[in-house]
């Protein structure tokens, strides 16, 4: 209808990216079958695709020249030059999840260990180290001063591990008598920022420091006078907006199916902090700590050396 923009175009306007890698092996088993030999042709060099003549891609897929035009329309480009400036987009992106199989990551030194066995426990290793060379005591004392004084903490932390470990950070604190909540919504998160004061506290976490939807919360707690403790990355947005930044630098692996190692340095750092937080309320925290115990423990039995909570 007109007046009625279409999807790519509406997708335009909203400043959004095409995944043309991700379109072209959604639509390959729907295209005909000399655009299906484009497709396929692409998806096995994706790199050369994007530098090669119209020319050069039909002779590598055994078709005509217009078919790459025809395959190109049919996976929703307007033309060669769309396709090609979808899948440079694509390429800058995903290239390293494409090249993953092609032998970059070295092979594990026990042939007797599956590859991932050591890159996991090493980068453990090496994260928990960070965490010692980077993080002083004075620094996790003064966040726990802030919170073990605070009327209320919020914990924020949006998307992928961030949010878990925000809910990690509820888990630990809660315990000592902490009033504290979790929020990993970004609009809740920004109205909460708004309902804080000079008694309250804010704990951020982002692995990249970049979330604008987060930093932007923090600024505006800390615009309303809240203190703001960021567990982030070294020179992040998010570490400059905060009041006490807890940084690590964390170089991750070019093994895209292995986690963030950076998740073992922000639990050190939660525990730190949380157990510092411990420490300066004293008997408070070890009363809430008993009563929660003598809850559970009547409810389910089990030893006292239990982990709490289990």
């Amino acid at each position: 209808m007109a007046g009625i923009p279409s999807s790519g175009e509406a997708q335009a306007k909203r400043g959004q990216v095409t995944d043309i890698l991700g379109r072209i092996k959604d639509r390959l088993d729907d295209l005909s079958s000399a655009e299906r030999k484009v497709g396929v042709a692409v998806l096995s060099d994706v790199r050369q695709a994007v530098d090669e003549s119209i020319a050069s891609l039909a002779g590598r897929a055994g078709v005509s020249e217009p078919t790459v035009t025809r395959f190109c329309r049919a996976i929703g480009c307007r033309g060669v030059r769309d396709f090609k400036l979808k899948l440079a987009q694509s390429l800058a992106v995903g290239e390293l999840y494409l090249d993953a199989d092609q032998g970059d990551e070295p092979a594990t030194q026990d042939e007797s260990l599956p590859a991932f066995w050591s890159p996991i426990l090493v980068d453990a290793h090496d994260a928990l180290r960070e965490v010692e060379r980077r993080i002083s005591p004075a620094s996790i004392q003064s966040a726990a001063d802030a919170i073990a004084g605070a009327r209320q903490v919020m914990t924020f932390g949006l998307g992928g591990s961030a949010a878990t470990l925000a809910e990690e950070a509820q888990y630990r604190l809660f315990r000592y008598g902490v009033r504290v909540s979790c929020c990993q919504d970004p609009y809740v998160m920004r109205m909460t920022a708004a309902t804080l004061g000079p008694e309250d506290v804010v704990l951020a976490i982002s692995a990249s420091g970049r979330t604008e939807e987060l930093v932007e919360a923090v600024e505006l707690a800390r615009d309303y006078g809240a203190t703001t403790i960021a567990i982030t990355a070294v020179g992040s947005p998010l570490a400059e907006a905060a009041d006490h930044a807890l940084t690590v630098a964390i170089a991750e692996t070019r093994d895209t199916l292995t986690p963030t190692s950076v998740r073992f340095a922000f639990l050190a750092l939660i525990d730190l902090l949380s157990a510092a937080t411990g420490y300066t309320l004293g008997p408070k925290a070890r009363e809430s700590l008993r009563r929660i115990k003598y809850t559970i423990v009547r409810r389910r039995g089990g030893g006292t050396m239990e982990p709490l909570g289990d």
